[in-house]
């Protein structure tokens, strides 16, 4: 748990790498909680800025309001001091309103702004929406642009305007004319984080547009590639960035495309690979099939020893 102010909160987390921890589920499709405070443990122990939980990789979209609420509280038990734990806020309105006020009174740091359900909205709906959600809790709130919540830069500038705890615009659209817009419009007053599925794959050339940061779904399970991939984004090492996207990622993408939701399913199976199994994907998400697990085991074995360990992160840490 931290005591991090909105401003804060924005100058820890583009400041390294973040990540959104997979929700391990049972057999029956339970809630894991003790799988998933090891799984936190783990993450956490490792060098990374913030965590969100409930998120896209954590399968938000499938949790009941009661199951949301225990796998934040859960998560701000579990994680390593000085690591913020950010929750998310989905829905309707006032779900989105609801979600945001048990996220805080659980504990969390800050709060993942996701699309509002199904319909299309105008700028000044989405303007509304996201006002409500910024009124209602005292966290700082990141903004997803995203599908059906396309933030126009007057929009972004003017809602950065009128509520201090908007910290952050994370998209997931890659439309680079739009982010330019964004940028120009609300300049430093947000920080910017990358989040289009398996973020690594645009990292270098997004943090010429001002992302410092992105979100790492396969940090999840071969954290310390991650985080080596990361250092060299940040000191924008062309050669061994592309070197790890031919070892690595682009074979990755190749299994993670055959199927829609397959982004959120091949994480839970990169976790099978490295022993660290967090139980099936609830519907309407299905598991990667024998044939295509074994084509992952086999990529994620490829690696090199040092950046796919499996063991304690705290431990490693100390040796």
């Amino acid at each position: 748990m931290t005591d991090l102010a909105p401003r804060e909160l924005a100058g820890r987390l583009a400041g390294g790498l973040l990540s959104f921890p997979v929700t391990p589920f049972t057999e029956d499709g339970a809630v894991d909680h003790r799988r998933l405070v090891d799984h936190l443990e783990w993450q956490s122990g490792h060098d990374i800025a913030g965590l969100f939980v409930a998120g896209g990789t954590g399968e938000g979209f499938s949790l009941s309001p009661e199951e949301h609420r225990e796998v934040t509280r859960t998560a701000v038990g579990a994680v390593r001091r000085g690591v913020p734990v950010l929750s998310s806020a989905s829905g309707s309105t006032a779900q989105a309103v609801e979600m945001a006020r048990a996220a805080e009174a659980s504990g969390a740091a800050g709060l993942l702004l996701m699309p509002p359900y199904l319909t299309e909205a105008a700028q000044d709906g989405l303007a509304a929406h996201a006002a409500a959600v910024l009124e209602s809790t005292s966290l700082g709130v990141i903004l997803y642009n995203r599908a059906n919540a396309q933030y126009s830069g007057r929009t972004v500038a003017r809602l950065a305007d009128e509520h201090p705890n908007l910290i952050g615009f994370k998209d997931g659209v890659g439309d680079i004319e739009h982010l330019a817009r964004v940028r120009s419009a609300a300049g430093d007053r947000l920080f910017y984080l990358g989040g289009l599925p398996t973020a690594e794959t645009f990292a270098l050339p997004l943090l010429q547009m001002g992302m410092t940061t992105y979100s790492s779904a396969m940090f999840n399970f071969v954290p310390e590639f991650a985080l080596a991939f990361h250092r060299d984004v940040l000191v924008q090492d062309t050669r061994a960035v592309q070197e790890k996207l031919d070892r690595f990622v682009l074979p990755y993408l190749d299994i993670r495309d055959r199927e829609k939701g397959f982004g959120v399913s091949i994480v839970k199976a990169g976790l099978r690979s490295v022993g660290r199994d967090c139980g099936p994907v609830r519907p309407p998400l299905r598991d990667l099939d024998a044939t295509e697990q074994t084509q992952l085991d086999a990529l994620v074995a490829s690696l090199p020893a040092d950046v796919r360990s499996t063991g304690s992160a705290r431990e490693e840490l100390s040796a």
